[in-house]
């Protein structure tokens, strides 16, 4: 089964979440001990940390984020503030051991799909070299029709598989909201890519058992 790149139409969209919410399922009903999870490439402190925090993982701690840099900002700008250069050698080591390793990998990714992880190259481009399926979680908010399609032009240039799009409600929404802002009919038309569920607005992003049933909402067999 190929790994799984989450991704998104942009930084704050609740990557993290359906991330956090596919491992807890994953501990909730089945077992951690054939799950694979990494960061592509972490700038700042924040998902390694919660990762380890929330789940007992069996893999080396230095798999789930093989490079890091300090300063929160894009990838080859961090790297240069911080005198370094961005060696792609130990991320993708890293993604080849869990590969062989494990049966299911998710890998989540920085930014959305246009989002730098080296002078030349993107997240998209990262993702289809590397024969990643990947999921597209579309923030629930105005504006967000076009960001989905756009995203979803670039995969298709770059010939990265799109699994499928999942809607997160970053904030408090009503039905109404929802349906006007994201009507999935409109984005399945538009992108040809089926919408596999929309994730609710969680006040606690913390909370296992509630991570695990908004995955379990969702349509997995076209994830895993």
């Amino acid at each position: 089964m190929k790994p799984l790149l989450i991704t998104g139409t942009d930084t704050e969209v609740g990557k993290t979440v359906l991330t956090t919410a596919l491992v807890a399922y994953w501990q909730t009903y089945k077992t951690l001990d054939r799950l694979g999870l990494m960061k592509l490439l972490q700038t700042g402190e924040g998902d390694r940390e919660l990762y380890q925090d929330l789940f007992t993982l069996p893999q080396p701690p230095e798999t789930i984020a093989p490079l890091v840099f300090k300063t929160p900002v894009a990838p080859p700008i961090a790297a240069e503030r911080e005198g370094q250069t961005i060696d792609l050698a130990p991320i993708w080591q890293t993604y080849q051991y869990l590969q062989q390793d494990r049966d299911f990998v998710i890998v989540e990714a920085l930014g959305g799909l246009g989002s730098p992880v080296t002078w030349e190259l993107t997240v998209a481009e990262i993702g289809a070299a590397w024969q990643m399926r990947t999921i597209l979680v579309v923030p629930v908010k105005l504006g967000a029709i076009s960001q989905v399609v756009a995203n979803v032009a670039l995969a298709r240039q770059m010939k990265l598989e799109i699994a499928g799009i999942v809607l997160n409600c970053v904030q408090e929404v009503t039905a109404e909201q929802q349906a006007q802002w994201t009507p999935i009919e409109l984005i399945e038309s538009l992108t040809q890519v089926q919408v596999l569920g929309t994730m609710p607005y969680l006040a606690d992003t913390r909370d296992i058992d509630k991570l695990a049933q908004v995955a379990a909402n969702l349509t997995l067999e076209l994830m895993m």
